[in-house]
């Protein structure tokens, strides 16, 4: 695999999570309490759906794009 894999983590402020998911990879959705915890376990369950899959072709890079989004209101 040439390209990077795209892992697009958008915030879920009523679970509190991160929640991951890509387009270039069949079965990766997951979820963290932080970007942190979602870096560190991405590697691993990237390389299990790879396996899975057949594709031996390593290395293989991980671009995590992270949205969030907040809403303002005027004070009282």
């Amino acid at each position: 695999m040439a390209k990077p894999i795209i892992v697009h983590a958008d915030w879920d402020p009523e679970a509190a999570v991160w929640v991951a998911t890509t387009q270039d990879l069949r079965g990766l959705v997951t979820e963290a309490d932080s970007i942190e915890a979602l870096r560190a376990k991405l590697p691993g369950m990237i390389l299990d759906l790879l396996e899975a899959g057949g594709v031996s072709d390593l290395p293989v890079s991980i671009e995590i794009v992270a949205r969030a989004s907040d809403r303002l209101t005027a004070a009282e």
